[in-house]
């Protein structure tokens, strides 16, 4: 434990425990059927604990592999070679408690997790920064931060509107919201009063990270956040990632951790409706229909929305969520994923994470061939690189492949060797699947718990009453639904564990 967790830990910024778990038998006592609707990380999760606890437990998912935004599947290059290509870039943050207890089902010392050195932050108009070497926790990390920023200085201190920001320090589960949901992130920027350096380096490429323009995105969301990452944690900006492609990594020993539980794991099988009725809940896809006393809709926004509308008698049974659809059901906007398998590699001291700031489209830069095994076997083979690029809040309507050549065009401006580098292979994708955090939309997110028995959401989207965001906040809600099913049955529950639950100045 160094200096700044223990000074941290004196004033309460430690891991909290928000369900000591337990509580019942280790095994539900009689029979329980449940059918999780979704095999990314909050379906998964919600999976690996009722398995665990005898539930007989059914994950339908409707993409050909599980792990929704955190997906990897095989694809086969020009030149012969098979590749897992992924999603997208995903940073396991160390204060992701719930999801790294789940993982730990598969690698109980978590060796296939490795640390990545540095969170520079890259722009065209101003020196990087590092975010990755702070002290881990606060306040030590705060001071630090502006003690070596180059972007907030003494000076700019003193001409900030102090008062605009004391509600990054005095984070409040309910006050915050009630205060800040209907604002703008933009305009809770704007009263800061920070110079245009600052704002760009410590503010805007943070709220990138949500998938949101902070132009449309909740002040209070971007204040949570803030709380979450950086000032109410005591692991700090530091994270991990893979050492291998997700499928190999997490994917295929979860599901068969799930499996030999007595679980069944079923891909490429979509669910279009489902209904209650006095058997319990008829879930319905398209290659057939399953029967099961409870349900955990653990789907992307948009594919909930679909859903709900798909399955009519839900506005009787569930009113509240088929009511809260409307506004949940539109995703944020599209994001953009670009990898590159190249001729030769970017410049050594090149880092493996970079975010960037204030490029019109490319908002991070990985490079595979330094991270994960299969990318590094390539490069050593054929002299090459492999770089992924990522837009995580782009303009809508545009093909993939033109978002990619503005990435790698922005990308040369900030790294110019990378010009001189030949695609050999190129992957693009663009979705529009991430939750929007809209200003204003606080009160009517949905949470785990419908109105309709027996039937309950996780995902990224859906509402938490502690601190959780991204990874963390899916595998959460995925724990929350498992045990309200394991209560009900007179199991034992998970534990669950978060953050410091309010702001470093918050009175309570």
């Amino acid at each position: 434990m160094t200096l700044s967790q223990l000074v941290g830990r004196f004033i309460g910024v430690r891991r909290h425990r928000v369900d000591a778990g337990g509580g019942g038998a280790s095994r539900v006592p009689h029979p329980v059927t449940a059918v999780v609707v979704g095999g990314g990380i909050a379906g998964m999760s919600a999976a690996v604990v009722l398995a665990e606890r005898g539930v007989e437990v059914s994950v339908l998912e409707a993409a050909p592999q599980l792990g929704g935004r955190l997906g990897a599947w095989p694809e086969t290059l020009t030149d012969g070679t098979r590749h897992v290509n992924e999603h997208g870039f995903h940073a396991f943050f160390r204060q992701y408690y719930n999801w790294r207890n789940i993982l730990r089902r598969i690698d109980p010392a978590l060796r296939f997790l490795r640390p990545v050195p540095g969170y520079p932050v890259l722009s065209a108009e101003w020196p990087t920064e590092e975010f990755g070497r702070l002290p881990p926790a606060p306040p030590a990390n705060l001071l630090t931060l502006l003690a070596r920023s180059p972007s907030l200085r003494l000076g700019d201190l003193r001409g900030m509107d102090r008062d605009a920001a004391l509600p990054l320090l005095t984070y409040h589960p309910v006050r915050t919201y009630a205060e800040f949901d209907h604002t703008t992130a933009d305009e809770l920027l704007d009263s800061l009063r920070l110079p245009d350096r600052a704002r760009a380096m410590l503010f805007e490429v943070f709220s990138h990270s949500f998938f949101n323009h902070e132009a449309e995105m909740s002040a209070a969301e971007m204040i949570a956040q803030f709380h979450f990452y950086l000032l109410g944690n005591p692991e700090g900006l530091a994270f991990d990632c893979p050492d291998e492609d997700y499928a190999t990594s997490i994917w295929e020993p979860l599901a068969r951790h799930v499996e030999r539980h007595g679980g069944r794991i079923r891909t490429g099988e979509p669910v279009t409706a489902l209904h209650r009725d006095s058997g319990g809940w008829r879930v319905h896809s398209g290659q057939g229909s399953y029967q099961a006393g409870h349900v955990v809709l653990a789907v992307d926004p948009p594919a909930l929305a679909a859903l709900v509308a798909g399955s009519p008698s839900l506005a009787g049974q569930a009113p509240s969520l088929a009511a809260a659809m409307p506004a949940y059901g539109r995703p944020g906007p599209p994001y953009a994923v670009a990898r590159y398998w190249c001729d030769g590699d970017v410049s050594p001291e090149r880092a493996v994470f970079s975010g960037v700031s204030r490029q019109a489209t490319l908002d991070s830069v990985t490079l595979y061939h330094r991270l994960e095994h299969e990318s590094r076997r390539w490069a050593a083979r054929t002299g090459g690189s492999v770089l992924e690029l990522h837009a995580y809040a782009c303009e809508p309507q545009v093909p993939a492949t033109v978002l990619a050549e503005r990435m790698r065009a922005e990308l040369a401006v900030l790294w110019p060797e990378t010009a001189r580098l030949r695609v050999r292979e190129l992957r693009a994708r663009v979705e529009a699947k991430a939750p929007a955090f809209t200003p204003g939309s606080h009160a009517g997110r949905p949470d785990v718990r419908t109105d309709a028995d027996g039937l309950y959401l996780a995902g990224d989207g859906i509402g938490t009453v502690f601190p959780s965001a991204l990874m963390e906040r899916a595998a959460a809600t995925g724990i929350i639904a498992a045990n309200h099913i394991l209560r009900a049955a007179g199991g034992a529950t998970e534990p669950l564990h978060s953050i410091r639950p309010y702001g470093l100045l918050t009175r309570r």
